[in-house]
């Protein structure tokens, strides 16, 4: 009778310490043997949390390797800390078709289809709800060239290299973005700043529901606007004095 154990690893990036040290110990297997296997099977994910499933058998085992979340992968590929809040209004950043197909080829036996068209498109899809611009242009805009057979070679040989300027490119592009995004939420905050001024006095629920009327992200009202708790912290001490 097999048994199994499952862990999250950072990819690449096993050690015969917790979790999986413990676990293995009483089964009998070769611990080092297990831990190389899931450093070879996960390293394209080096940087990302990755399930995996060592099945035992005796002195035998197995190892299934799950895949972590296609956001997760996008954010790796853009080399980026976190996506877009706000996809809509923000882009972050800018992949290459090339870094769509790698996801899509590692994310493949996950999906619902081994086709890999339907495989890029889904990534591609993804890329819209976290404000990740693909060639330079919004993902919608991709898909339809997908669907018209602009990058037909490139998915149909499964192409995942770029070339070191096309790399670079990418690099400038992103400081482009943190630039543009910095400049829109300076925007933003100065707006958010004019309707509180215009508003003081008013009951806080209602100047939430303004800012989010003029589209201020959450982020920037958390900013400018004091919790209720931290409000009334600021009005007991300003009653004491």
């Amino acid at each position: 009778m097999s048994e199994k154990v499952e862990a999250l690893v950072e990819g690449g990036k096993a050690s015969a310490g917790p979790p999986l040290g413990p676990a293995l110990g009483p089964m009998g297997v070769n611990i080092g043997e297990v831990i190389n296997q899931i450093n070879e099977k996960t390293k394209d994910f080096e940087g990302m949390k990755v399930p995996v499933t060592v099945i035992i058998d005796g002195k035998d085992f197995k190892i299934k390797v799950g895949t972590p979340p296609i956001s997760a992968m996008i954010k790796k590929e853009a080399n980026i800390e976190k996506l877009s809040s706000h996809p809509k209004e923000e882009k972050v950043a800018d992949i290459k078709i090339e870094q769509v197909i790698k996801i899509a080829k590692n994310k493949r036996d996950s999906m619902n289809t081994v086709d890999m068209k339907s495989c890029v498109r889904q990534i591609v899809g993804s890329c819209v709800s976290c404000g990740i611009l693909v060639e330079g242009k919004d993902p919608k805009e991709v898909l339809k060239e997908i669907d018209d057979g602009k990058y037909h070679d490139k998915i149909i040989h499964e192409k995942t290299e770029l070339s070191t300027e096309e790399l670079k490119e990418l690099e400038e592009e992103k400081n482009k973005l943190a630039e543009e995004r910095k400049e829109h939420m300076e925007e933003m905050k100065k707006k958010a700043t004019e309707i509180m001024n215009q508003m003081k006095g008013k009951d806080r629920k209602a100047i939430i529901s303004k800012l989010n009327e003029e589209e201020i992200t959450k982020e920037i009202i958390d900013e400018l606007l004091p919790k209720e708790e931290e409000a009334k912290d600021v009005k007991v001490t300003e009653e004491k004095k």
